[in-house]
């Protein structure tokens, strides 16, 4: 039972070392500075002088980072695989220790993911982050209805422009690509809907109701559902820490009340 309350002891220590704010803050600053000299590494001018201290300093970052997870894993024992950033942080420090030579050379440039990693340690960014996730399912459904616009648009424009402008709308799929372009709006006009108003003068119709389904309400409703995936989120989190402040203020009244009554059952107790 002692060895046990040991056990737990040490582990909570190591949770507190890990989590404290100052070697937070380091642990972020070696991020920004791993993803400098990941960014210096592409420039051969500068690699061919100090290539040797850059490298060193990368493996020695590396090993700063291998140790927080190793300590974390020791801290928390299989409950670090059951948080998904814990997990993607074991991943993308495991990465680096892939021997990235022959077929797996592809590996060395995924050592750029460990700036990633910033997500986990900046808690704005990972609250963003979770508002993206959480609005996936609303995204899913407005993606699906840009899928059924698309479709529409394109057979209706391979119907009308296929003979004139064979090659932005030859067939389906060239159709969809030349509609993607013009949903970016890149050089639509110019490039794309004059032309065709040469020999279809009413085609600006076409052009212009898609781009305000396609670009400003289809692109809207994304942005919508992110806000309100982030908003709900926030809030959540708002009623969380009410309701611990709410649980812990009845703790300290129930602290409260017991002492009283202690002292009230001392008080009838003395002769």
């Amino acid at each position: 039972m002692q060895s046990l309350t040991t056990t737990h002891a040490r582990r909570d220590r190591i949770e507190q070392f890990i989590s404290h704010h100052a070697v937070q803050h380091f642990l972020v600053f070696l991020i920004v500075i791993n993803a400098a000299i990941l960014g210096i590494e592409t420039n051969h001018d500068v690699m061919a002088v100090w290539g040797h201290q850059l490298l060193l300093l990368d493996h020695i970052i590396l090993g700063i980072f291998i140790t927080e997870i190793v300590l974390l894993i020791a801290s928390r024992g299989f409950a670090f695989f059951k948080d998904p950033w814990s997990v993607f942080d074991f991943i993308v420090v495991g990465i680096a220790l892939v021997p990235a030579s022959g077929s797996l050379s592809v590996l060395r440039a995924l050592r750029v993911l460990r700036v990633l990693r910033l997500i986990n340690k900046v808690e704005s960014m990972r609250k963003v982050v979770g508002g993206l996730l959480s609005s996936l399912p609303g995204l899913g459904s407005v993606f699906g209805l840009i899928m059924i616009i698309f479709y529409v648009a394109s057979v209706i424009a391979t119907n009308l422009f296929h003979k004139d402008f064979p090659d932005w709308f030859g067939n389906l799929n060239m159709s969809a690509f030349t509609l993607f372009q013009v949903m970016t709006l890149e050089s639509w006009a110019d490039g794309i809907a004059r032309p065709i108003m040469e020999v279809f003068p009413y085609a600006w119709i076409f052009f212009i109701l898609f781009i305000l389904i396609a670009t400003f309400i289809i692109f809207n409703l994304f942005i919508a559902v992110i806000v309100d995936s982030i908003t709900a989120d926030h809030e959540k989190d708002h009623r969380d820490h009410h309701h611990q402040l709410t649980v812990q203020e009845e703790l300290q009244e129930l602290r409260r009340e017991m002492a009283e009554i202690r002292q009230l059952l001392l008080f009838q107790n003395k002769p």
